[in-house]
């Protein structure tokens, strides 16, 4: 992959007048009849019939922050929430049916710390990859019920550590902390760590679990990262697979070879939080209120549930727009923290918002 940048400048020229209403995706209702309307996103072949609050949870638990959202290959859709750590025994990890009915929770480990969650296939069998941050400061592999693998801490031979992080995990942030935030999956069968709230590295892992190398660190600069939040392995037609990442603070993705060598920065983002493909698509989910869809080649198809009205109101509202969900309005989006496609190429995003939002984007293609 040659390597290329988008500027800032470039990328808001395409939402130049005339065609900011289209780019931004605001939201249409289509009415089928007098009773009868639904909530359409995007543009042509890219436009998604949108259903907010799709994953609803029996009244025994309660939605506690929303991060993450994966699906395995039976389209059963898996949630982690942050959780609060005064209640050590509700569950963290939430599992819902291809139609949206509860099914499992499990992940009381996780609580007050529950941040990312991603589903592999390894064999013949699937699993969970999970990470802790806050107090909790771990990453993990579960089955498919919820029975741990292995749980594992601070990676101390990589030497970006304090003293203790492994042995004696505190709520204790810095760039000397280890504080995870999510995964991809090396071809090899290892995997990649974002440290995205603590020392700023890419950590390689392999096939067997044992940390091997590291990238990254703390810099504006190509190949250092501002929060590294997200992260997924870009092997979409016609690229060579590589490992792109979701630089949030400094407003930009970046792609590395598998071995952490700098290939390509684009710029124009807001908050991009994580990754996700799907054929030649690239999915970002921003914090900045909005889902961004990329082609083959890089270029913004369309940004989905904001518009500059509910920008303006985003950042106006008081107390946050996060803790007043009667605030929300339909096809609209407040905080995307992570995104995914279905094998239908349909998308799921859950929202960093007080009360959970898990939203389903349905492809009309």
């Amino acid at each position: 992959m040659s390597a290329s940048n988008q500027t800032r400048r470039d990328f808001l020229k395409t939402t130049a007048a005339g065609t900011t209403a289209a780019l931004f995706g605001a939201p249409a209702i289509h009415a089928d009849s007098k009773t009868d309307s639904r909530i359409v996103l995007g543009t042509g072949d890219y436009q998604y019939e949108v259903t907010h609050d799709w994953a609803r949870l029996p009244s025994k638990f309660t939605w506690q922050t929303t991060h993450n959202v994966a699906i395995d290959k039976d389209g059963f859709v898996y949630v982690i929430h942050e959780g609060r750590a005064d209640q050590k025994d509700h569950p963290s990890i939430f599992v819902f049916d291809p139609k949206g009915k509860f099914v499992r929770a499990f992940g009381n480990q996780f609580q007050g710390g529950g941040h990312g969650l991603e589903v592999r296939q390894e064999g013949k069998e699937q699993f969970l990859y999970v990470t802790g941050y806050q107090h909790l400061k771990t990453f993990a592999k579960l089955d498919l019920k919820g029975e741990t693998v292995w749980q594992k801490y601070a990676p101390m031979v990589s030497g970006f550590y304090a003293s203790g992080e492994a042995t004696r995990p505190e709520k204790v942030w810095g760039r000397d902390r280890f504080l995870p935030t999510n995964f991809a999956f090396h071809p090899d069968g290892g995997f990649f760590l974002a440290d995205g709230y603590g020392a700023y590295q890419i950590h390689r892992f392999s096939k067997d679990d044992k940390w091997l190398s590291a990238f990254g660190g703390q810099g504006k600069e190509d190949g250092k990262f501002n929060l590294p939040h997200g992260l997924w392995i870009d092997d979409r037609p016609g690229r060579e697979a590589s490992v792109v990442v979701a630089d949030r603070a400094n407003a930009r993705l970046q792609w590395f070879t598998l071995d952490g060598k700098h290939l390509e920065t684009m710029t124009g983002f807001i908050l991009p939080a994580n990754l996700d493909t799907y054929k030649d698509l690239l999915l970002v989910p921003d914090l900045a209120s909005r889902i961004t869809l990329l082609d083959g080649k890089n270029k913004v198809i369309t940004h989905l549930g904001q518009d500059p009205d509910w920008a303006k109101a985003m950042k106006s509202a008081k107390p946050r727009m996060r803790e007043t969900p009667e605030k929300w309005q339909a096809g609209r989006f407040v905080h995307p923290h992570d995104a995914c496609f279905d094998q239908e190429g349909n998308i799921f995003v859950a929202e960093w918002v007080a009360t959970g939002r898990i939203s389903k984007l349905k492809h009309l293609g």
